[in-house]
């Protein structure tokens, strides 16, 4: 008679599965609560200690770590010294292995404390997985319920699972594994504070597959990481078309910006760059100033906001009739929501913003490799800030300098953004020279006629070429890390033309 073991922690179809392994002749062993649920639906099994010959100990710690388990599932069936071995030791072979794992995951994302999470450490389970997994050719394992209806499908078809099937099923229990031991070691390496270690190991988990990726040539898919909250990933849509992997880039991109503003702020976005920002005391002044700071750019882009999003914004929105990819927000009211909802090619998206931004670290992939870095999420008050020319900013100055800076970090380099009233007036994203960036959001802001401006770079000047254009639009603040060896070119320069310039200490690269 054929042998099952089957030990779950997720009991998710266990019973059905039992029972139809019982009726194609499978003698089925079984541990601790998956015993006692198919006990109670009348299905024959046989209790681990039974097989074993040892009891459980150690509060359940070691129960299946026995040579009669994994003999059982290790002995390759074409080796005849191998069968030999199991029959002089009594030991009967197991042909399929139905095992998943302690929820360590789950534990750690509801909060425990350390003592918890480490009970949620499962042991036997892995090894019982990589052992039947090792010997696929001979056991069918499986560790994911979807697979269920599969195998009992080929057993009823061919009394047996097809090689191919114990080779995908066994290449998904290491895959699962790798992701059980990454989340682990994640943890307990988080706890230690260490970073940059010897090696990196990183787990995702499918999340969706996307139409296409950044062109239509492209496939794609889109994987979630575990432990974060403050992510698109995590967002609920509420109406429109599945987003696409240029609408989470832009997405991504708005949710890192909006998180440097405490105030009521409306962000629009496109390709990654704020093309409208502003900030206010109430979110329907913001979005307001945000859309006049670039009505074009804003067509077909993507709209945040940082508060929920009522029956005035949405009526302020709708006024602009303009096409929006996606609008984020904490939430929205019925009214709001049935308004928008005319936007019938719109995303609505709802973000959760109070939980923690966890992702201290970011990844890019390169050919053959991986550039592993902090986030860049240092954020400026004005007593970190030095003064370096004569005139020194007003209150007002002050105020929008910062608020700049905070919107030029996250624009691509060289970058040079130009603001008023803490509202974006120009932005220069992308090129190759800083002058050139100055030049495309000065002769954007020169639109908006505003008298007073003020300019942020990313990073510093290497001449003082980017001063005397930023003098000749009006400006008369400009906020920018330093650090140059020819600082004081720009310095003299700014006094000159009567410029007060901030220094932050803080270069900026998004590249």
């Amino acid at each position: 008679m054929r042998r099952a073991l089957i030990s779950v922690s997720d009991k998710t179809g266990i019973v059905d599965f039992a029972k139809e392994l019982s009726k194609l002749g499978f003698e089925i062993i079984s541990t601790g609560g998956t015993k006692k649920v198919l006990d109670e639906a009348k299905i024959k099994t046989i209790g681990i200690e039974d097989v074993t010959g040892f009891p459980e100990i150690l509060d359940g710690r070691v129960k299946t770590l026995h040579p009669m388990v994994h003999g059982g599932l290790l002995a390759r069936r074409d080796l005849d010294e191998h069968m030999e071995t199991l029959k002089k030791y009594n030991i009967k072979p197991i042909d399929l292995v139905c095992v998943n794992l302690y929820p360590f995951k789950k534990t750690v994302e509801k909060g425990c404390d350390l003592a918890t999470a480490i009970e949620n450490i499962d042991i036997g389970g892995p090894s019982m997985l990589r052992s039947a997994a090792k010997n696929y050719k001979s056991v069918t394992v499986v560790t994911d319920s979807s697979d269920y209806e599969k195998v009992i499908s080929e057993l009823k078809e061919k009394g047996d699972t097809s090689l191919e099937t114990r080779t995908y099923l066994a290449a998904k229990v290491f895959r699962t594994t790798a992701n059980y031991d990454t989340l682990i070691s994640s943890y307990l390496t988080n706890i230690t504070g260490n970073d940059f270690n010897e090696t990196l190991t990183l787990t995702y988990e499918k999340a969706q597959d996307l139409r296409y990726g950044e062109n239509p040539h492209q496939k794609a898919c889109l994987y979630k990481g575990p432990y974060t909250s403050y992510s698109i990933v995590h967002a609920k849509q509420l109406q429109g078309k599945e987003l696409s992997y240029n609408n989470i880039q832009d997405a991504n991109a708005c949710l890192n910006l909006l998180k440097e503003f405490d105030k009521p702020t409306a962000i629009g976005l496109k390709h990654m760059n704020p093309c409208g920002l502003a900030s206010a005391d109430d979110i329907v002044s913001a979005w307001n100033k945000c859309y006049d700071a670039d009505s074009v750019s804003i067509y077909g882009g993507i709209v945040a906001f940082n508060r929920i999003v009522d029956d005035n914004l949405a009526h302020e929105i709708m006024k602009k009739k303009v096409f929006l990819e996606i609008i984020m927000a904490p939430g929205y009211t019925d009214e709001a929501l049935s308004r928008l909802s005319k936007k019938t090619n719109c995303r609505i998206m709802v973000v959760d913003m109070t939980s923690p931004f966890k992702d201290k670290k970011m990844a890019l992939t390169v050919n053959g490799g991986l550039l592993y870095q902090d986030q860049d999420l240092d954020l400026y008050n004005e007593s970190d800030l030095k003064v370096v020319t004569k005139k020194k900013p007003t209150k007002e100055e002050m105020k929008d300098l910062i608020f700049a800076m905070k919107c030029v970090k996250h624009v691509k380099s060289n970058a040079i953004l130009v603001a008023h009233d803490e509202t974006t007036c120009g932005v220069g994203a992308g090129q190759m020279n800083r002058v050139g960036a100055a030049k495309i959001a000065l002769d954007f802001a020169k639109e908006h006629g505003k008298n007073t401006l003020v300019l942020a770079s990313d990073a510093f000047f290497p001449f003082d070429d980017t001063i005397t254009l930023a003098s000749q639009y009006g400006v008369t603040a400009v906020i920018q890390p330093g650090g140059s060896i020819r600082d004081e070119d720009s310095i003299k320069k700014a006094d000159e033309l009567g410029i007060s310039m901030v220094f932050t200490g803080m270069r900026h690269f998004r590249h």
